[in-house]
């Protein structure tokens, strides 16, 4: 177990190594939050599937698959999956063209810098979310590989995580995608073809029949499914995170294209952890931590050294995610919220204000990753926190020449409102397509009035 550790101690100081030589070509604030828009096929494809492929698909996904069968797996990977291939169709192309440095820039272009701090207002949780889910999920494959408690371990990888993250921006961040992807796929694979070719009645034998239903049987109702299949694609469609990947490609076609490579590789090697989820009720029955099944597994079937490779996949996935997450919520508030305070700042001192920035998220996510139940909740959460008004007004923001300000802050309020109400409140059925029907119905309505109110002014 001491080897694993210095190998996954190793590999970290590797990525930091990486991060750390490419951060020296960042001059500038573009430099550092979009790569300079300089993305190829190979960076763009890897960063797009290393960056969404993170702790819930390898840990939260088996986990879930495990107590609840396939559809346990109907967000990740699943829906997920839809969701890059969905962005790569519609959004890439047109947000792509806009020449933004961060999705909230949109906002303002499109309406006003009110809507645009209300906006970001709503983006960050969602991305606190998102990183306090990785390190959460950091500390527990350290835990299940050395035996110490998670809330130490969590710590522990929450620092790690918090200095791998200012040493580079999105152009370090992409290049050490590229190598954790690699290894990711390396690492997953070898573990599901030991497993699989480990077993000698074959794979069928240790699947039950009632676990395959993905949708969840017949007592599940309708809108029960769409409710659970719309939070992944619907709620992290026009996520911050994915769009700032389209945003740093070279160029339209490589930021669509791009999209749907990784999609598809999302959706493949995906499917590993969800076929040992599924196997594993009977490899490994009555867990106490289902989310602890892919690492115990890892280390009953692989020797010494592929185990440590797993571990660097695992780190591979929670890393790349979570430097991401706290690289957008950093961007957020430094880009749209201090440097416009402070026009007469250099490009060097813009760069400093970020990194400070990531420090800081990177505090608040691992509090949250302390009080968190469980990584799959913390990822559920990040997908429909306030993100049904966002995707409303992006839709709108990129394909629909009417509304305004009114019509904007109309749908985000309601999109939030809604969905506390439903959600926390009165722990209503399906708040999230209450959400997004609110803010919907709102934006229309909202517009129908400020057009009228345009029309008898003029």
């Amino acid at each position: 177990m001491d080897f694993v550790l210095l190998a996954i101690l190793g590999y970290v100081l590797m990525q930091l190594g990486i991060g750390a030589f490419i951060s020296r070509r960042i001059k500038t604030e573009e430099d550092y939050l979009v790569a300079g828009r300089s993305l190829g096929y190979g960076l763009t494809t890897f960063t797009l599937f290393a960056t969404w492929f993170g702790a819930e698909t390898c840990i939260g996904a088996a986990g879930a698959v495990y107590s609840e069968g396939l559809s346990g797996g109907s967000a990740d990977p699943f829906g997920y999956a839809l969701c890059i291939l969905l962005m790569g169709l519609v959004f890439a192309v047109p947000i792509w063209k806009r020449k933004l440095t961060t999705l909230a820039d949109l906002f303002r272009q499109r309406y006003s810098t009110t809507v645009e701090r209300t906006a970001i207002a709503l983006m960050i949780p969602g991305s606190m979310f998102w990183a306090a889910a990785q390190i959460r999920a950091f500390g527990q494959v350290l835990s299940a590989s050395s035996g110490i408690d998670v809330e130490l371990t969590i710590s522990i990888a929450a620092g790690i995580v918090i200095v791998y993250t200012m040493f580079g921006g999105l152009l370090a961040d992409a290049w050490t995608d590229l190598v954790q992807g690699i290894v990711l796929i390396a690492g997953l694979g070898t573990l599901f073809f030991l497993v699989t070719g480990g077993q000698e009645e074959g794979i069928t034998s240790l699947i039950r029949p009632e676990q395959l239903n993905l949708f969840g049987g017949p007592e599940v109702g309708w809108l029960e499914i769409v409710e659970t299949w719309a939070i992944p694609i619907i709620g992290s469609v026009t996520a911050a995170e994915l769009l700032t990947r389209a945003i740093a490609a070279r160029s339209p076609q490589v930021a669509r294209r791009s999209a749907f490579m990784a999609g598809g590789i999302y959706l493949v090697i995906g499917l590993i952890p969800v076929t040992i989820g599924l196997m594993g009720a009977a490899l490994m029955p009555d867990l106490e931590n289902p989310e602890q099944l892919l690492p115990l597994i890892a280390e009953h079937y692989l020797p010494p050294i592929l185990y440590a490779l797993f571990n660097g996949a695992l780190i591979s996935a929670i890393l790349s995610t979570v430097d991401s997450v706290l690289l957008v919520a950093a961007s957020l508030l430094s880009h749209n919220i201090i440097v416009p305070l402070r026009p007469d700042l250099s490009e060097r001192q813009k760069v400093i204000i970020a990194r400070a920035s990531v420090a800081t998220f990177g505090v608040l996510a691992y509090v949250m990753a302390v009080r968190a139940e469980g990584v799959y909740a913390l990822v559920e959460e990040a997908s429909a926190f306030g993100s049904a008004g966002l995707f409303v007004i992006i839709v709108c923001s990129l394909f629909i020449p009417w509304g305004g300000v009114y019509s904007a802050m109309t749908a985000l309020l309601m999109g939030i409102g809604s969905w506390v109400l439903g959600a926390y409140i009165l722990d209503a059925p399906y708040p999230f397509i209450s959400s997004l029907l609110a803010a919907g119905g709102g934006y229309l309505l909202a517009a129908l009035v400020e057009t009228r109110i345009a029309r008898a002014a003029g």
